[in-house]
């Protein structure tokens, strides 16, 4: 039990160069929620359903993280600062990082049957600050979620999502290789949504420009073909 807590601390300051010794990281609230979800799971289980919710209201009082009794959490889970959202269904991996302001959410079932409605996130996932999860799909073994990226359908293993909604992007060999990246993508990289927007309205004004030039070159080697025409009838 005590060699477990000892690699699940070392785990998290090698994902987080802040902490300067494993005790500082006792105090961080991801660990705590997680504690108090341990407990809460195993009552959950036992079909103990207020206690477990009790529980459940309790760490997120303390921390400012909601994760339901019902998901199920592998080894060394890090929830980096705060105000995470974690549904009932949702299944989540080892050695997976999720920083603040995340959501694995749900869909609501037309039949009225709860079934899967959480995401599941395979081993090594890591998901940005602000990022949205949402509905029963799989996040695949590495998969990396940029900031702010709404996913809401499959990720292939290793891919690295970003925007609205999320779409794959490609990331320098470099960066790919490594074995942990914070946030999940590089921080050079734009993932501004309203940025992305104004990319694509740049591209777009660009096309409109060249289309135009073309128009007025066409018109104008017209006009000149019909002036030499009407030269030669002169003459």
């Amino acid at each position: 039990m005590f060699n477990r807590l000892i690699a699940y601390l070392d785990s998290i300051k090698a994902r987080d160069p802040a902490p300067r010794s494993r005790w500082e990281i006792l105090l961080y609230p991801g660990v705590h929620a997680l504690a108090l979800h341990r407990v809460a799971h195993w009552l959950f289980k036992g079909e103990l359903y207020f206690l477990a919710r009790l529980v459940n209201h309790i760490a997120r009082f303390l921390t400012g993280i909601d994760i339901h009794p019902g998901a199920r959490i592998g080894r060394n889970f890090f929830i980096d600062h705060g105000f995470t959202v974690i549904g009932e269904t949702a299944d989540i991996g080892d050695n997976v990082t999720i920083y603040q302001c995340v959501t694995l959410g749900g869909t609501n079932p037309d039949n009225g049957v709860p079934g899967k409605r959480h995401p599941t996130l395979e081993d090594g996932v890591i998901i940005g600050s602000g990022a949205q999860v949402l509905g029963p799909i799989t996040v695949g073994k590495r998969g990396r979620i940029g900031a702010n990226a709404v996913v809401t359908k499959d990720v292939p293993e290793g891919a690295v999502m970003i925007g609205i909604p999320a779409r794959p992007t490609l990331m320098d060999a470099e960066n790919y290789s490594k074995p942990f990246v914070p946030y999940g993508t590089p921080c050079s990289q734009m993932f501004d949504p309203q940025t992305q927007k104004l990319e694509v309205l740049k591209c777009e004004v660009e096309q409109l420009r060249n289309k135009l030039a073309a128009l007025i070159d066409e018109r104008g080697g017209d006009k000149a073909d019909g002036e030499g025409d009407k030269e030669r009838n002169h003459a």
